[in-house]
């Protein structure tokens, strides 16, 4: 039997096949955990351009960002100029239940938006820092580094939530007044970064080329502008399927990712929104904080430089 069903005029198939190899889900519970947190879930995504993860019986994930051809006419879209391609590109705007649906339908796991609002370009919702562990190290580094960051924040007026990203690092999210324009909350962010590295640089760094980190837990400051996040409660494609999930700060030590998962989170959820609850207020940035940040060489430019000078001996 395929399960094969019908929810708010969505047509669900093949939902008793194993959603990936590895997962321990089937693609009902993919759909039924979407479903039951969708009042959570698609407050993160609603108006936002949407890029998702999905996955095929048989062959690799992929990232979906240009909505396909057979996309019903009642899924909302938008065109947005997509400067390294050189092109338009048409994303989905995940706006209600029936969307979120046919996404899980199509097999989308992982719901990454943007952090601007179609319509409100030049505005950016949050600062963004997710802390990446390295190959080999624990949940536990990344933990130690979000605390570098929220200190750092502390130390700055701010504060900000923080989830899991639902691999092994950690998301900390400060929301932002509307008077600051994206490029201040990129200098921001970077500043951020580089001082809650100052605190313990021997556990955490802001280098952006691998090679270069020396096995500390990396702090990425380049989620800005057009730049994605994966939303609060949205799946992994990892073994057991974990959820990027929401932790006050006081059990961060206490959880793992593996807590969260399709089986387990929305239960977590039924009767509150952790995610809202934590959240702070819109903050001001600071100006000194700006000023630090705009000194700080943004990381994807130094990197292309560094490749570009790699290439060069290489050839020499």
């Amino acid at each position: 039997m395929s399960g094969d069903e019908e929810r708010a005029g969505v047509s669900l198939t093949n939902l008793s096949q194993p959603l990936f190899d590895g997962a321990g889900a089937t693609k009902r519970d993919l759909v039924d955990y979407l479903d039951a947190v969708r009042d959570r879930i698609l407050p993160e995504l609603r108006d936002r351009p949407l890029s998702v993860m999905r996955v095929r019986p048989g062959q690799q994930p992929f990232m979906q960002k240009n909505v396909p051809k057979y996309t019903p006419d009642w899924v909302r879209t938008v065109r947005v100029w997509a400067e390294s391609s050189k092109r338009e590109v048409s994303y989905a705007l995940c706006d209600d239940r029936r969307t979120l649906l046919w996404f899980a339908n199509q097999r989308a796991v992982e719901y990454h938006p943007t952090l601007v609002r179609a319509g409100d370009w030049e505005r950016i919702s949050y600062l963004v820092l997710d802390l990446d562990p390295p190959a080999g190290e624990t949940f536990a580094a990344a933990v130690g580094a979000a605390k570098l960051v929220r200190q750092a924040l502390a130390d700055a007026g701010m504060a900000g939530a923080v989830k899991t990203s639902g691999a092994k690092g950690v998301h900390v999210f400060v929301p932002v007044g509307t008077e600051a324009t994206i490029e201040e909350v990129a200098a921001a962010t970077r500043a951020v970064a580089a001082r809650a590295e100052r605190i313990d640089p021997v556990l955490a760094t802001t280098a952006y080329i691998k090679e270069e980190r020396g096995g500390k837990v990396f702090l990425d400051s380049t989620r800005s502008g057009g730049a994605t996040v994966v939303a609060a409660y949205s799946p992994r494609l990892r073994p057991g399927v974990p959820v990027s999930f929401p932790v006050p700060w006081d059990d961060l030590d206490q959880v793992t990712p593996a807590d969260f998962t399709v089986h387990t989170a929305a239960r977590l959820v039924a009767d509150h929104d952790p995610w809202a609850e934590l959240m702070p207020g819109p903050q001001r940035l600071p100006a000194d904080l700006i000023a630090e940040g705009r000194e700080i060489p943004i990381a994807r430019v130094v990197a292309m430089h560094e490749g570009k000078r790699r290439a060069r001996a290489r050839r020499d």
